[in-house]
């Protein structure tokens, strides 16, 4: 999967900032995609209008072939993204929590125990139960991790795809 191609699905999942979309063009066309859109995607300020930021990225991607996942696999998609983060030591267990940005629903087993548990952070918890929170949402992103190919280099988990 590709720079762009992988865009797609943080694009959906709403962690990709419209000002971020021109400089993801610009690599894009290094990398050697390219399409009228994209070009004019390149060229635009980063503080540019959101909106005309956003249906040039979309036209882009459409000009390129590259489809837009719908909303529940970008979730389940992030939701398995912040797993292998957190069990590769990337992320923290508040830096998950604070990127469940959207409704995410869960599928398997698996997705359900890490989304079950991220949803019982709360900043009231006191030390001993805040511990007790993190080793088991780490557990729950292992065994998250585990039970998908997100590491195959596709960075998608094959049961998204179906």
């Amino acid at each position: 999967m590709d720079r762009l191609e992988h865009s797609a699905w943080q694009y959906v999942a709403e962690v990709l900032s419209p000002e971020e979309l021109p400089m993801l063009a610009a690599h894009a066309l290094v990398d050697g995609r390219d399409s009228p859109a994209l070009r004019e995607l390149a060229g635009l300020p980063r503080r540019s209008d959101e909106t005309e930021i956003r249906e040039l990225y979309v036209q882009a991607l459409h000009e390129l072939g590259v489809p837009l996942p719908d909303e529940e696999a970008a979730g389940r998609w992030l939701l398995v993204s912040l797993a292998v983060g957190l069990a590769k030591a990337e992320l923290s267990p508040k830096d998950v929590v604070d990127r469940l940005s959207m409704m995410v629903a869960a599928r398997t087993p698996e997705e359900t125990q890490f989304l079950s548990i991220a949803a019982d952070y709360s900043e009231w918890m006191g030390a001993d139960e805040l511990l007790e929170w993190e080793n088991g949402l780490r557990t729950a992103a292992h065994s998250l991790t585990a039970s998908t190919d997100l590491g195959s280099g596709t960075g998608v988990p094959g049961s998204l795809r179906d």
